[in-house]
């Protein structure tokens, strides 16, 4: 039976281009993509892939929110980040959000190929380039402040964080989120509170820092 992988990133020439190299690969079968979270966890839980791959700065529900879920939903598919992006941060919400692996879009089809088999076979595979940066990010981080926003935000609240940062007016989030803007601006507020934040330009920069939506 070949390796059935979901393919989760906003752009469709990426997706094309990775779908491509997969393709030609003998033991892999790309079963179906998505542009967004949301659909990634609808596609996991129809498709029951083996692997997703996913990015991590997806509109509306980020890679991490969805790779939490999509582990929650389907505990035996495995998550591989293939991202552009290397903070450490970012790469350590991944893997503490359920991820097997991580690797980067500039690195190499061996790469990509080693972290889906590596995922399979239940071990956890990172791009070399971050390996090390990333193992000394765990190491100072405490025990209980891992991920500040999974500590301390609930799951909507990170939502309504991700949509602030990204741009979106409380009208807008309440549309997208289906809950009234009145609800959005009390999200806002326990945010910010919990945060100890005052302003949207910080709530911009907790949310970057802590892989929840893209400096892009």
């Amino acid at each position: 039976m070949p390796i059935a992988i979901l393919l989760v990133d906003e752009h469709r020439l990426c997706r094309q281009g990775v779908r491509a190299l997969l393709e030609a690969e003998e033991g892999m079968e790309v079963v179906g993509e998505a542009g967004d979270g949301r659909l990634a966890i609808n596609l996991a839980q129809a498709k029951n892939p083996d692997v997703v791959l996913i990015e991590i700065g997806l509109p509306g529900l980020n890679g991490v929110e969805a790779t939490a879920r999509i582990r929650e939903a389907c505990p035996d598919v495995k998550v591989v980040a293939l991202s552009g992006q290397s903070d450490p941060g970012a790469v350590t919400a991944m893997l503490l959000s359920g991820a097997s692996g991580f690797v980067l879009k500039q690195a190499g089809r061996e790469d990509l190929i080693s972290a889906i088999h590596s995922a399979v076979n239940g071990q956890t595979y990172l791009s070399p380039q971050i390996a090390g940066v990333v193992v000394d990010d765990l190491l100072r981080r405490s025990p209980r402040g891992v991920r500040a926003a999974a500590g301390l935000l609930t799951a909507r609240e990170r939502e309504v964080l991700q949509l602030l940062a990204e741009g979106h007016t409380s009208r807008e989030i309440g549309g997208l989120l289906d809950i009234s803007s009145r609800t959005v601006d009390t999200h806002r507020r326990r945010i910010m509170k919990k945060l100890q934040i005052r302003n949207l330009a910080g709530l911009v920069k907790f949310a970057v820092r802590e892989g929840l939506t893209s400096p892009d």
